[in-house]
């Protein structure tokens, strides 16, 4: 419940940031918002020292806590700050309406590289999901995915039409928490020019790794190829 708590006021908190409702860049102090959101002093703690870990905000001692300038200035394209690292609820659209257009959806013997990857058998196949990302039917993000059959048997066309990581959670209990992915640009291919609509000189951005279970479950190998436009990362570096 406490994790819950916490959680909500770090997401209401980074709308109001966004929204401008701090003039000043200062937060109120946590009594203030200990009263506000009626929670515990130790919650208001909790996430103010998240919000400072992700470079959100700053603790001045003496003065208080101040949002970073320079995050506002530099918004990434994704927040990943729901229950699971899917990009329908991460990919940041500013009230534009996200879509998705199914390119492939098939069954396919997984690779030796898929078997080690994922920890399959030397007979188990995977799902090849092949999805564009649209916002107000701009295209945005060319995905290619590999998800292993036994973990989701019933995936269908309509299913993969919207979030799948939403309905993992939703009909299965299972969330995706973790992932490892690096991070890079190269220049275009013809089809991503065709479905992001570049020219033939602009680069396209890769996403490409591994997303993984609550559990530890390997669940999927992913590569994301977006639009230029949108390979926008903020990081925060402390020693502390």
């Amino acid at each position: 419940m406490d994790d819950l708590i916490y959680k909500k006021i770090i997401k209401d908190l980074k709308q109001r940031i966004f929204n401008g409702e701090f003039p000043t860049n200062r937060l109120p102090d946590e009594r203030s918002l200990t009263s506000h959101y009626e929670v515990s002093r130790s919650s208001i703690k909790r996430a103010l020292t998240v919000l400072a870990n992700d470079g959100i905000v700053f603790k001045k001692r003496g003065s208080g806590t101040f949002v970073n300038p320079l995050y506002l200035k530099k918004k990434s394209s994704f927040n990943y700050e729901g229950s699971n690292l899917g990009v329908t609820d991460s990919l940041k659209a500013d009230g534009k309406e996200q879509g998705i257009k199914v390119l492939d959806f098939s069954v396919v013997p997984a690779t030796k590289e898929m078997r080690n990857d994922l920890f399959l058998n030397d007979d188990d196949f995977v799902y090849q999901i092949r999805r564009l990302r649209l916002l107000d039917g701009a295209p945005v993000m060319i995905e290619t995915g590999y998800i292993p059959i036994k973990i989701v048997p019933e995936l269908s066309t309509q299913i993969i039409s919207k979030s799948i990581f939403n309905y993992l959670e939703e009909q299965k209990g299972q969330r995706v928490t973790k992932s490892f992915l690096s991070i890079s640009t190269e220049p275009s291919t013809k089809e991503d020019q065709e479905l992001l609509k570049l020219q033939p000189n602009e680069p396209v951005g890769i996403m490409s790794g591994i997303f993984f279970l609550d559990d530890g479950t390997p669940f999927e190998i992913s590569n994301m190829r977006l639009h230029y436009k949108y390979m926008n990362y903020n990081t925060f570096v402390s020693t502390n």
